[in-house]
Order: structure tokens, then sequence, then C-alpha cells
């Protein structure tokens, strides 16, 4: 198969994926390329884009803009749904410092912080697809327990307030005890996308 059909094949599959999803999944992909998260990542939000639905982005600069990139060549109107905060990208870091306390999520900060974006992206009742990526910075940062805690927070926000959620890690994150630490964290999840 020449490297053209097995894109095909790969976003046909994310189509459908992505097709199956309820209002309240969480999924998360363990990956180990960078353009293989990407792809995911751009089906998951280029979908919602292409729906009319709103999309929050929580990310690193460079994964962000790869992003945009990747939107704007699939010929949807980025600026504009920016613009109309139909599509929030936000930066991880600066996120993650308005709700984290000596190194571990507040409740209560962090619903405000998350409900306030997911109100913008949401404007007149559009459904909510969400992207975050402050999980693998913290795990990247030995916040192991830290994560697993910011992920359970995530999980019963996205149960309340009924949007899709999906987490991705660079499988080289997890160092110490891989398997297990890849199986924690899979356990705060609906559903695993595959690599």
């Amino acid at each position: 198969m020449h490297s053209s059909e097995a894109k095909i094949v790969n976003e046909n599959l994310s189509h459908a994926f992505w097709a199956e999803m309820s209002a309240c999944e969480h999924f998360v992909q363990i990956y180990e390329a960078d353009g293989v998260f990407m792809d995911t990542l751009a089906g998951f939000i280029g979908g919602a884009l292409s729906q009319g639905d709103g999309a929050v982005v929580i990310a690193t600069p460079g994964h962000r803009q790869e992003l945009d990139r990747r939107l704007t060549i699939m010929g949807l109107h980025v600026d504009r749904a920016k613009s109309a905060d139909q599509f929030l990208s936000l930066d991880a870091e600066e996120t993650l410092a308005k709700f984290m306390i000596d190194g571990w999520p507040d409740e209560d900060k962090f619903a405000d912080v998350v409900r306030n974006i997911l109100q913008r992206a949401a404007g007149d009742g559009r459904k909510v697809r969400a992207f975050g990526e402050m999980v693998a910075l913290m795990w990247a940062h030995g916040y192991h327990a830290a994560t697993v805690r910011l992920e359970h927070l995530w999980h019963h926000l996205c149960q309340r307030e009924s949007f899709a959620l999906f987490c991705a890690y660079p499988k080289s994150g997890f160092t110490e005890n891989p398997s297990e630490s890849i199986a924690r964290v899979c356990a705060e999840h609906s559903r695993v996308f595959p690599t």
C-alpha cells in the first residue's frame, strides 16, 4: 500500500471512530510518532468545526500551530472559527497555572476555568469537543498522582457537561514501569484510541 493510500485508510478509520462517540466520551491516545497524534487531533477537531460544533484545544504552542496548519489544509476557516469563539486554542502551561496549587489541581478552580472555556465554545447551544495536553505535560514533569487526579476531574466534568474529551500522551514519557503507568492512565478514560 502506498503512503497516500495508507493516509486515506487512516483518515477513514479516524472519521469512523469519531462518528461512533457519544456526547460524553473521554478518549486517550498513547502515541509514538507526533505525526500520528496530529492526524488524530486534526480529525477530532476538524470534524467538530466542519459540523458547526465548538472545539477547544489546550496544548503546547508547537502542537497548536501544527493543528492550525492542518485544519487550514483541510479547508476550514480557522481564523473565522476563532473569532466567533467556535474554536478556542489555548496554551497548556498558562491554563494549568490558573488552577494548580503546589503541584496539585484545585477542583473548584479547575471547574471554574474549564466551564468558562466550554461555555465560550458552546456559544448558542453548540456541541463541544475538547482536547487537553495539560495532563501529558504534568506527567512529563513527574506529577503522576496529580495527573491521574486531573484526568479524574476532567472525566467527571465531561460526564456532567456532556462534551467529548480527547487526551494524548507521548509513549516516550512513560519511563518508569511503562506498561503499569500506561494502564493507570488508560483506566481513567472511557476509550483508548488506537495508535
